[in-house]
């Protein structure tokens, strides 16, 4: 007996016809202020992030503050903490990590000569040691420079080496577009409305694609000056924002895709004999850091309802529970859990 998680593949023509309608994360910046339980700030200027880059960074609502519904984040020329440009980086590290799904925002960006505004994710593990850039792996969603006609969408990797795949598409960013990824077992898709411009394999971690089947956070920003745009000049427009209607993250309708809210809870884990034979009684196991309605459910791949283990208040603690297969047909399932703001769903294969 072992734990593990089982790493499976769909078949093109089930996964093709999968749609991602279930909305397991969003901001939606209806509120007076900036959630901190969705986001933090990085702050300061950090030898320029590694790209030459001008701005400091804060956390003040002169550079990131919420109004009429959009996040807005505001890129002022001013002198603070000795450097020219102010701004405002934010992220969901350490609050909110994301394992597949459809992860898409409605941007509207300031354009200008050493304007650079972006929309991204890096892998959780950026900060644990061995995992630093690119093996943690990063995913440009949206960025954009100066005054291009272009939108740049990019995926870097680690494979003896930074590499990287990525396009561009035409896009005027001033006006408001959807931005988005569709990310599975077996690919990163690109999308700016809707319409696929990129699409990067990593099934089987092809191309020593592994990063990409762990956790990754959400940023946000608006950098000014550095080795790709190059400097502001005196064309270029201060202040300017870049602003953000929503951030949405989906899971398939099969309830793939996962978040693990920090905090909330942890250690969701699964137990079965693998290979043959598969042991039919399988153990699941959580943990509750508070009081919680926990839901507690197993999908077959189309999405139906085969199981509903746990639908009750639980106090804080571990807890284990049992799903007893040998009534279900062999195949693929999904057991998702919900306690609280967490959701997270794992797969397995029932092997008869």
């Amino acid at each position: 007996m072992k734990n593990f998680l089982v790493i499976i593949f769909l078949l093109y023509g089930i996964q093709s016809q999968a749609q991602y309608t279930n909305l397991i994360w969003s901001d939606e910046f209806t509120d007076a202020t900036i959630s901190k339980k969705n986001w933090a700030f990085e702050t300061g200027n950090n030898n320029g992030w590694g790209n030459s880059e001008l701005e400091y960074y804060t956390n003040r609502p002169e550079n990131a503050s919420i109004s009429n519904g959009n996040l807005q984040i505001i890129a002022r020329k001013e002198t603070y903490g000795g450097k020219s440009y102010t701004s405002a980086r934010m992220k969901t590290q350490g609050l909110q990590n994301f394992t597949y799904g459809k992860i898409e925002a409605r941007i509207k960006a300031p354009v200008g000569q050493g304007m650079w505004p972006a929309f991204w994710m890096l892998g959780k593990n950026i900060n644990d040691s061995g995992w630093n850039w690119p093996k943690c792996g990063e995913i440009d969603i949206m960025e954009h420079i100066d005054n291009s006609k272009y939108l740049n969408g990019t995926i870097h990797w680690d494979n003896n080496g930074h590499v990287s795949n990525g396009t561009t598409i035409l896009c005027d960013v001033t006006k408001f577009h959807v931005y988005g990824i569709e990310w599975d077992e077996n690919s990163i898709k690109m999308f700016l409305d809707g319409t696929k411009y990129l699409e990067q394999s990593i099934a089987n971690n092809v191309s020593s694609t592994d990063e990409f089947h762990l956790p990754f956070f959400i940023l946000l920003n608006l950098a000014v000056g550095g080795t790709w745009p190059g400097n502001p000049d005196a064309t270029t427009q201060f202040p300017d924002t870049m602003f953000v209607d929503y951030v949405r993250v989906y899971g398939l309708n099969t309830g793939i895709g996962s978040i693990s809210s920090e905090g909330n809870s942890s250690n969701f884990s699964l137990s079965q004999n693998y290979p043959n034979p598969f042991n039919q009684s399988t153990s699941i196991s959580f943990n509750l850091p508070s009081k919680s309605y926990v839901s507690l459910k197993v999908f077959d791949y189309i999405g139906k309802e085969v199981a509903s283990i746990e639908s009750n208040e639980l106090l804080a603690g571990n807890y284990t529970r049992k799903w007893d297969a040998s009534g279900f047909p062999g195949g693929i399932y999904f057991c998702r859990l919900q306690a609280g703001s967490f959701i997270e769903t794992k797969k397995l294969i029932l092997l008869k």
